[in-house]
């Protein structure tokens, strides 16, 4: 009875009283924080040696649920709040204001966002409604725009439940498909719109050089993550993944300067390792690569426990890591009417995003990453209620399995009420994968020993053909 009562409060937003909305609001932070920290705990306590430049972005997790840590980055300004990749954020830049992605990992929004959204909805989409219904952006900036891309029907119909408690939506239309010149075209239109509508939400007109330098700052950003991926290649690992997946999280709330210093710094640790052969785990360790549904902290969940028992995530391909910022925008000239459509392309056709169809782009990649990464399995995961990526499983396993990979596909939330089971079904696939290796690699040694007996047979027989050869020649010394 009480929570009926409570969600009917909940529904009608303007009968909340603002001292139940900063209660509500506290209570909110403090569990935030709490999972941010156990999970920071977890991954420091349980992931051994880690990179001394972790640090910083260990640091900047605070970003995420402390509101007096980061202050001065946001003080005054003014932001756009996004919750997909497709938002140009140059664009924003120019414009003068903050691009801060919203879409939210915590399980203590999930819960206030349920009471909007149906209980089957993405834990995503119903933690991010949580968060915008308490405004819990960054409140020392002012968001002039909420930005909502319509790439699954969960996010189109958020716009109109989050219209009930925000007035400063914007909805940034997609194309169903980005293979045709009729979709390319008609994103070109939407992002021009969309920066026309930037400059009078910011008052501040994109000229060109305000997006040279924006997009100068996003390309410097881009070549750190490019040098950071080609070192995850490497066949002794040096770095884990959970920790790849933080470090790019980062990067939805920082400043893209420091976060581009702080990746240098990281990179250039890792060579060092690389030198003194310092490595994480030996070449047996299962290497997976991890798609599906993002891993947006703290709801990292996943990955720590795959590494915790005992594989390496090396490759992941995912929009909250490797698709974030991985895309460059290529132009002829420098000017506004060729740099805007330039930019649009970047944000369309390098997209892997499963809400385009048909969904082969995709596809291609993940098999370039498993070969360009040895990876020896995939773990496909997708939350519950997210139809988008548990539509496109069935196609991915068929393709996975032709070729001979091994792919384990799981579905779970943000509560930890599954850990337990997750654990079993992880350590099972880590097991098999191993024990394929260690067949091959008795495999390889048994051939490897059979062609050495076959070498020494063979040379076995060319001494004797020329022992009798010499024995033929010489038979008159045997009085032949």
């Amino acid at each position: 009875m009480h929570k009926q009562v409570q969600k009917k409060e909940i529904n009608n937003v303007e009968s909340i009283s603002s001292d139940r909305f900063e209660r509500m609001q506290r209570r909110t932070l403090i569990h935030l924080a709490m999972e941010a920290k156990k999970t920071l705990d977890e991954i420091r306590n349980h992931l051994p040696a880690h990179p001394e430049a972790m640090e910083y972005f260990y640091e900047r997790c605070k970003l995420f649920y402390d509101y007096e840590y980061g202050n001065d980055l946001w003080q005054g300004e003014k932001l756009v709040a996004y919750t997909c990749i497709h938002v140009p954020e140059e664009l924003v830049r120019a414009a003068g204001a903050i691009p801060v992605r919203i879409c939210s990992g915590a399980y203590s929004a999930d819960q206030i966002g349920a009471e909007f959204l149906p209980a089957k909805s993405c834990p995503i989409m119903k933690s991010t409604a949580g968060m915008a219904f308490l405004r819990l952006f960054r409140p020392y900036g002012e968001v002039v725009m909420m930005v909502i891309p319509t790439t699954c029907d969960q996010k189109t119909k958020f716009n109109e439940i989050a219209g009930e408690f925000r007035d400063d939506l914007y909805i940034l239309e997609l194309p169903p498909s980005k293979e045709s010149e009729e979709s390319r075209v008609y994103w070109q239109r939407v992002i021009k719109r969309f920066a026309k509508d930037l400059e009078k939400k910011t008052g501040q007109r994109i000229t060109r050089r305000r997006l040279k330098a924006a997009m100068k700052t996003q390309l410097a950003a881009q070549s750190a993550f490019r040098e950071f991926y080609q070192i995850r290649k490497d066949p002794d690992p040096l770095i884990w993944g959970t920790d790849s997946i933080l470090a790019l999280n980062i990067y939805f709330l920082d400043d893209p300067e420091n976060w581009t210093s702080a990746m240098k710094m990281l990179i250039k640790e890792l060579l060092i390792r690389k030198e003194k052969k310092t490595f994480l785990a030996t070449r047996r360790s299962p290497r997976i690569l991890l798609t599906g549904t993002p891993l947006i902290f703290p709801n990292i969940k996943l990955s720590f426990l795959i590494e915790q028992l005992g594989g390496i995530i090396v490759a992941d391909e995912t929009c909250s890591s490797n698709r974030l910022i991985y895309d460059m925008a290529a132009f002829d000239e420098g000017f506004l009417f060729d740099m805007v459509p330039a930019i649009a392309d970047r944000y369309l056709k390098p997209c892997t995003c499963p809400n385009f169809t048909p969904d082969t782009d995709r596809e291609r990649k993940i098999l370039e990453m498993i070969k360009a990464f040895s990876i020896d399995g995939v773990i496909y995961q997708f939350y519950a209620g997210c139809v988008l990526y548990e539509m496109a499983v069935r196609r991915m396993g068929i393709m996975l399995e032709e070729r001979g990979i091994p792919m384990l596909y799981v579905e779970t939330d943000y509560s930890p009420d599954d850990i337990g089971q997750l654990s079993t079904r992880i350590e099972a696939f880590l097991e098999s994968i191993k024990a394929k290796k260690r067949g091959k690699r008795i495999r390889r040694l048994t051939a490897k020993s059979k062609l050495k007996n076959q070498r020494l047979t063979m040379e076995d027989y060319h001494v004797f053909c020329r022992v009798g050869h010499w024995l033929y020649r010489h038979q008159d010394l045997f009085g032949g």
